[in-house]
C-alpha cells in the first residue's frame, strides 16, 4: 500500500482530489490531508507517507516553502498547480510530476502510475534538493537539469549537452566525455524546455546546442558538425535559421 498526503488550500479542490485519488489510483490510501504550509508539515511528519501532492501557492507560503522544512524525510511529490509559469519550469527541470488544475483523472493515474512503478530505492530526494536549489536562484536560466532514466537521475549541465536525437517516444541526450543518455520524454518536449538562444532544431529528429556546433558542411542539404565529430543533418526548412543563429555566436 502506497501512503499518501494531501496539501491543498482549497477545501473543494481537497476533496476532489482526494476523491480521483480513491477512484482511480489502485494501492494508493490517503492517510491525512492538510490546508496550509503549517498543517501540512505536521502531517507529513506524523505520517511520513511515500507521496505528497502538494499545492504550489497557500495563503502561508508555498509548496516549496513545505519541501524546505521536511528535507530529512523520504517521499515522492506530486506538484498540484494552476498557471505558476515559473514554478512549471523549475519543476521540469528537476524531472518532478505536477498535475495542472483543473486535474485530469488520466494524467492523475499515469503521474501516480509512475511513481508507484520506481523502484523501492528511487526517490526525489536528490530532485527535491535539485529543485529548492534552482528556486534560490530568483531566476530561470538554470545551469543544470535533471534527466530520469530507467533506473537513476542524471544532473547534467546543460553546457555540457551537444545534441539531442529523437528516437520514437524517448529522446538520446549526447554530452560531452562521450556519454549518451535515453529519457522517455519526446524531443520537443525538450525543445520547449532548454533554452532557445543556445538550443534549436534543426531537423524533425536533431536538436542541437549551437555553442558546439564546429563548422558547417555545404553539401546534399547541409550539415551541422558537432563537437563530438557528429554531421547532423539541416532541414531545408530550418537552414536559413540556423545559418542566422550561426552568424550570431
Amino acid at each position: 500500500m502506497i501512503r499518501a498526503v494531501i496539501v491543498e488550500d482549497e477545501s473543494k479542490s481537497r476533496e476532489l482530489l482526494s476523491t480521483l485519488v480513491q477512484k482511480y489510483c489502485e494501492g494508493i490510501t490517503i492517510v491525512d490531508t492538510a490546508e496550509n504550509v503549517e498543517t501540512g508539515v505536521e502531517a507529513i511528519r506524523k505520517h511520513n507517507p511515500d507521496i505528497i501532492f502538494l499545492d504550489i501557492s497557500m495563503p502561508d507560503g508555498t509548496g516549496f516553502d513545505l519541501l524546505g522544512k521536511v528535507q530529512d524525510l523520504k517521499f515522492d511529490v506530486i506538484f498540484t498547480t494552476a498557471t505558476d509559469k515559473y514554478a512549471l519550469k523549475a519543476i521540469k527541470y528537476s524531472a518532478l510530476d505536477y498535475l495542472l488544475k483543473p486535474i485530469d483523472s488520466e494524467e492523475l493515474k499515469n503521474a501516480v502510475s509512475k511513481v508507484s512503478e520506481k523502484k523501492s530505492n528511487l526517490t526525489s530526494v536528490e530532485n527535491l534538493s535539485f529543485l529548492l536549489q534552482n528556486l534560490k536562484q530568483n531566476n530561470d536560466n538554470y545551469n543544470k537539469i535533471t534527466l530520469p532514466t530507467g533506473n537513476a537521475y542524471e544532473i547534467v549541465s546543460i553546457k555540457d549537452i551537444i545534441r539531442l536525437e529523437a528516437e520514437g517516444s524517448y529522446t538520446n541526450f549526447y554530452l560531452n566525455g562521450g556519454k549518451k543518455i535515453m529519457v522517455s520524454a519526446s524531443l520537443k518536449h525538450y525543445e520547449d524546455l532548454l533554452p532557445e538562444k543556445d538550443f534549436i532544431r534543426v531537423h524533425h529528429h536533431h536538436l542541437i546546442n549551437m555553442n558546439h556546433v564546429q563548422r558547417f558542411l555545404k553539401v546534399d542539404g547541409g550539415y551541422a558538425v558537432m563537437s563530438d565529430n557528429k554531421q547532423v543533418e539541416i532541414s531545408r526548412r530550418k537552414k536559413d535559421f540556423f545559418l542566422q543563429k550561426l552568424n550570431n555566436i
